[in-house]
């Protein structure tokens, strides 16, 4: 493998207690964000409602606010309206979060208010979607109980192929990454999306493989104990040994998943950027989380000698 750090000789564990410290009040502060928002602000993929996507015989980008007003007038709690394709196009799409599962009134409504505000702009409807709210809270259900086996299944794995010790602290580095992706959204209000979840679930086995990586690295150093060596020289040691690969890896993902971003289609942004911010936590917290755990419970329940 090509070698940009050969002979690299960094004190990771030296910034350990930083890193610690940086990401719990981080996670802290996510939280803040969670409850002055009411919550994450989930899409009607979980919250439930209806997505309506009009085609207008003139230009529409400049009426978005007209738009949003007149929906707003309906009750529905403020509409998320965006643009769809190329402007040339006048294509918008607009979602209520309305609990009601009869989606023709709720398209009567829109319609009517659209007519009413927008006259001198006809237009028609592309595309009626419709999640009720019974629907919505399965889909939150059955998100959080994939994750949920998603990490217990890789606690059962590691432990396993490695030990208990490897097991948690490679599981408590996934939990610092969902909740630091799922923080920086609060933080930004932006949608809980199906995509998303499909995101989060992709980072917890992206960072797990990289963390996984360097604890066998760690491993294969310990094969014949530590015979008079210090255990956080080794694994310090076994980091940077490691190190040309994880950043490889991470600067060639990054890459990937920032195009996505940049080029891909509205549809897949929120893929893309939750991605873009795994990639760079994932291997931030194998670098300093995963290690720090694994040096803290060989401190306080040794497991090599």
């Amino acid at each position: 493998m090509l070698q940009f750090f050969k002979g690299a000789k960094y004190n990771f564990l030296r910034y350990s207690k930083v890193a610690v410290g940086l990401s719990i009040a981080f996670i802290a502060a996510s939280i803040v964000s969670v409850v002055m928002h009411g919550g994450f602000n989930m899409s009607i993929d979980f919250a439930g409602g209806t997505t309506v996507q009009m085609k207008f015989d003139k230009p529409v980008r400049d009426e978005l606010t007209t738009i949003r007003n007149s929906i707003s007038s309906l009750n529905f709690g403020a509409p998320e309206i965006k643009t769809i394709g190329p402007a040339e196009h006048n294509e918008i799409q607009v979602t209520v979060r309305s609990k009601s599962d009869n989606v023709e009134a709720v398209l009567k409504d829109i319609r009517g208010a659209l007519e009413r505000d927008m006259a001198d702009n006809p237009f028609i409807v592309v595309r009626t979607e419709n999640v009720g709210p019974k629907i919505g809270g399965e889909l939150t259900r059955d998100a959080v109980v994939a994750s949920a086996l998603a990490l217990l299944a890789i606690l059962i794995y590691v432990g396993l192929r490695f030990k208990l010790s490897y097991a948690v602290a490679a599981v408590i580095p996934l939990f610092h990454d969902v909740c630091v992706v799922l923080g920086i959204f609060s933080m930004l209000n932006l949608e809980l999306t199906l995509p998303f979840l499909a995101a989060v679930l992709t980072i917890i086995g992206y960072s797990l493989n990289d963390t996984i990586v360097v604890f066998d690295r760690i491993r294969e150093n310990l094969k014949n104990g530590l015979r008079g060596k210090v255990f956080t020289d080794m694994v310090n040691s076994s980091i940077n040994q490691t190190l040309s690969r994880t950043v490889i890896t991470s600067v060639t993902t990054l890459f990937t998943v920032l195009a996505l971003y940049v080029l891909g289609s509205d549809s897949i942004k929120d893929f893309a950027l939750a991605l873009t911010i795994g990639v760079v936590v994932g291997t931030y917290s194998t670098l300093f989380i995963a290690v720090s755990m694994l040096v803290w419970w060989q401190k306080r329940w040794p497991f090599v000698k």
